[in-house]
């Protein structure tokens, strides 16, 4: 179980990265520009990213890229701003808690991942824990805020499954690195015609900024995809149920939002949830000894690929 453990830390850091992202979003940046406030976040996180793995898309994958762009970047993080924008911290994380069960139908049906009882459980009991973290004093649940909290789950776990559905492929970081550079390019583009000049930006908005982008979108996402294509989506998707315990921590920490029993009482169930979720042994020896790549040229597994000439490029060296 080791193996898995690790993995899952790994993935924790995405929704507790969101979580956080949800009041710095909400507290320094500017409401008006949502579309630049997505674009900001993506172009420099998928800069960063292709600087380091200097790999490009090949063949299918232009296409896998953008259509991943559009739904886990473009889409996503324009949905994902507005809600920020509009509600608590602490609702507007809470209402993506939905998405292990989301993950969980969405994995049986696209990727034939039957989700096991403990896991099913698992999401139920989360689902309580978000609705006593719901009831507390202070939540405010604004139409347009959880419309677009709903879409941006919708669209966010189409993405996810697909890149998992995908697999394996290029290398998680070319992946996550594309996606968002060419779903940020699409941003920018449209914000500029829909929105004119990008907002203007003093010191706390470019840190703001700066978390968004390097923390919150390049680290996160990351440790997302990379949790995705290790552990089963079920556990993935239980593992996100950190965003909302850290949004309500954030909330209460940061914005002076009350605290009160019950919401104690479901962030235990939602932390139980994660635990009671965990993957199975069977889900542990995949994770230590996950699928090989598939073999290059049609060549057959177990035998030696012949040697390539100079001049000839494989699908990971052409973009170095």
């Amino acid at each position: 179980m080791e193996g898995n453990v690790r993995w899952v830390a790994l993935t924790a850091v995405a929704p507790v990265a969101w979580g956080a992202n949800y009041y710095v979003t909400r507290e320094f940046l500017p409401a008006g520009q949502p579309l630049w406030g997505a674009a900001l976040r993506a172009v420099p996180a998928g800069c960063l990213l292709l600087a380091i793995a200097r790999e490009r898309p090949r063949g299918v994958w232009w296409g896998r890229s953008a259509v991943l762009g559009l739904l886990n970047t473009s889409a996503f993080f324009v949905l994902v701003y507005v809600a920020s924008q509009t509600l608590p911290a602490s609702t507007a994380s809470m209402v993506m808690a939905l998405s292990p069960l989301v993950l969980m139908l969405g994995a049986w049906a696209l990727l034939g991942e039957r989700p096991r009882g403990a896991q099913l459980v698992a999401a139920a009991v989360g689902l309580g824990g978000v609705a006593l973290m719901l009831g507390g004093p202070g939540a405010e649940v604004g139409p347009i805020g959880v419309l677009a909290s709903v879409a941006a789950l919708l669209f966010s776990a189409v993405g996810f499954l697909l890149s998992k559905r995908w697999a394996p492929g290029p290398s998680v970081l070319s992946v996550t690195a594309w996606q968002l550079t060419l779903g940020g390019l699409i941003l920018a583009v449209v914000a500029a015609a829909a929105e004119g000049a990008p907002p203007s930006t003093g010191p706390a908005a470019i840190a703001a900024y700066a978390y968004t982008s390097v923390i919150a979108t390049a680290l996160a996402f990351l440790a997302w995809f990379t949790g995705l294509r290790r552990l089963p989506a079920a556990t993935v998707g239980l593992v996100g149920l950190l965003n909302p315990v850290t949004g309500v921590l954030l909330g209460v920490t940061l914005a002076g939002e009350a605290l009160t029993a019950p919401q104690v009482t479901g962030m235990a169930l939602v932390l139980a949830a994660v635990l009671g979720g965990r993957p199975s042994t069977r889900d542990d020896r995949l994770a230590a000894d996950p699928p090989d790549e598939p073999p290059l040229d049609g060549a057959v597994p177990g035998h030696r690929a012949p040697q390539r000439s100079a001049t000839a490029t494989g699908p990971t060296e052409g973009g170095r």
